[in-house]
């Protein structure tokens, strides 16, 4: 197998990041392409207590335990399978099972920090930037937490204003400046996701 293609998305929480990914997997018909969302690589907290894990800033850099995700995309890269870890929210850590990643000939990388850890980027053939309004953003955020992690509102409001709006300001929007597409609007924007599709394809071919 020729060393695959590994596009990185990114943009803040509830940008739309995962919505372009799948749009991106459904034109390939999943036959071609890995998925790797960041947030499975949060660092294992299975060492500390429940009361230390619940205060964990999950969108700073050293929440990530980058040093995996660099080493299973290098393997991916070589032609080699992985085990992705799986991390569960509701325990705030990371499972003991994983999942078995075989390698294709395109690999995304999803996250909102992928572009600010320079080891990642160097490994990024294409790297996109989600731009979404705020308000968008935390009303995603808000329905995806309640429904997939068992939050609360006022938990929500609360984490987001904060941790996850600073934390956006400092670690995420900054990473802006190294995408090579910045695409507005997120998994709405149709055109800026056949362009990006079109320009793939051709690296494949």
């Amino acid at each position: 197998m020729n060393k695959p293609i590994l596009i990185g998305i990114t943009g803040g929480s509830g940008s739309g990041k995962s919505t372009i990914a799948n749009e991106i997997f459904e034109s390939f018909g999943g036959e071609k392409i890995v998925m790797m969302q960041q947030d499975a690589y949060y660092k294992d907290q299975s060492h500390l207590s429940m009361e230390e894990r619940v205060k964990t800033n999950y969108d700073h850099p050293k929440a990530f335990d980058n040093t995996l995700l660099v080493e299973h995309l290098k393997t991916l890269s070589k032609g080699e399978s992985i085990e992705k870890p799986i991390y569960d929210f509701t325990i705030h850590t990371r499972s003991r099972e994983t999942v078995p990643v075989e390698p294709k000939e395109i690999i995304i990388v999803e996250g909102i920090l992928i572009l600010e850890d320079k080891r990642i980027r160097d490994l990024l053939d294409i790297k996109v930037y989600v731009d979404t309004d705020a308000d968008v953003r935390i009303i995603r955020r808000l329905l995806r937490d309640m429904e997939e992690r068992g939050r609360t509102i006022d938990s929500v409001v609360n984490q987001y204003l904060t941790v996850v709006r600073p934390m956006h300001f400092q670690f995420t929007e900054p990473t802006k400046r190294f995408a090579d597409i910045i695409i507005p609007e997120g998994g709405h924007n149709k055109v800026a996701i056949d362009i990006l599709v079109t320009k793939m394809k051709d690296i494949l071919n």
